[in-house]
């Protein structure tokens, strides 16, 4: 089993959005269909392509994907297959010591994630009613 992670580049987009789809659906049961499809067209047309996405593979085939900008933690996600493996203990670290990230937001709803990142060092400082594009879905923002 080779581990490595590495720069995304577009070729990686349809793999990248099967591993977000897949990690969605398992762990985001609160998103309404419509905001699925939203964020299923907008994260490779509009996100991926503005930031700098990491990808865990194990050989070769890729199992999580991560992005941080200014010290924001944006996306973590982790193949529904792949989960409680590591994974994302690596890719968060790996981001962590290259970006010296501090901060993320993590969905109210979703209190796998809450519990992930307290366990990586997080604690919550705030709490909002809609998510960054003015949905209802309330978001905790944590800070190491």
């Amino acid at each position: 089993m080779i581990q490595t992670i590495r720069l995304a580049n577009s070729q990686d987009y349809p793999r990248i959005m099967e591993i977000w789809e897949s990690s969605v659906k398992a762990t985001h049961d609160f998103l309404a269909e419509e905001d699925f499809n939203y964020f299923k067209k907008i994260i490779p047309e509009d996100y991926l392509p503005n930031l700098e996405v990491y990808l865990i593979t194990e050989n070769e085939e890729a199992q999580g994907f991560a992005s941080v900008a200014e010290g924001n933690l944006e996306m973590l996600f982790i193949h529904n297959d792949a989960r409680g493996k590591g994974f994302g203990k690596k890719l968060y670290q790996f981001m962590k010591d290259k970006t010296g990230l501090t901060k993320v937001d993590v969905n109210e709803q979703n209190p796998q994630a809450i519990g992930f990142y307290e366990k990586m060092g997080f604690k919550q400082v705030e709490r909002s009613e809609k998510d960054g594009l003015g949905k209802n879905y309330p978001l905790i923002h944590m800070s190491l």
